[in-house]
């Protein structure tokens, strides 16, 4: 007889696993990625237990492979993501969240007086730190701590 108590989640057909999300920024990855406006199914969990961030969640998309810019946008919130790619059931490829040296068109700047807050240049900062996220805006020069980062 089943277990009443137990509950199962499918297993993805294809689609990506995005893992090692710390726990408290679950909602920030899904908003960067605006998976709350597409149709694929997602499962989610938070507070799972983590031997490598204590607490962490996990986001689990079907039928959805992420581009180069979207996994530069998960490092900026999840600098220790992992992302398992499946197809046919089986895991076909892991990749490690890599913050870049560059963030070019996908954060704002956070002085008002910047040039890119007014005119239509496209934003581009050097990554000055790749554990606590640190962003240096190449027009004003502005740095930008991880907790204060908007995306565009």
């Amino acid at each position: 007889m089943k277990n009443l108590k137990e509950l199962k989640v499918s297993a993805l057909k294809d689609g990506t696993v995005i893992d090692h999300i710390p726990a408290g920024d679950l909602f920030k990855v899904i908003k960067i990625l605006n998976l709350d406006k597409i149709s694929n199914q997602i499962t989610f969990g938070t507070n799972l237990e983590s031997q490598k961030l204590g607490r962490k969640a996990i986001i689990k998309i079907s039928d959805k492979f992420f581009e180069d810019n979207e996994i530069n946008k998960i490092a900026l919130v999840a600098p220790n993501a992992n992302l398992n790619i499946i197809k046919n059931y089986q895991v076909v490829e892991k990749k490690t969240v890599v913050v870049p040296d560059q963030i070019i068109g996908i954060a704002r700047c956070m002085n008002p007086n910047c040039i890119t807050n007014h005119e239509s240049i496209v934003t581009r900062f050097s990554v000055l730190s790749k554990t606590q996220i640190a962003l240096k805006c190449h027009y004003c020069e502005k740095i930008t701590a991880q907790e204060h980062i908007e995306m565009l």
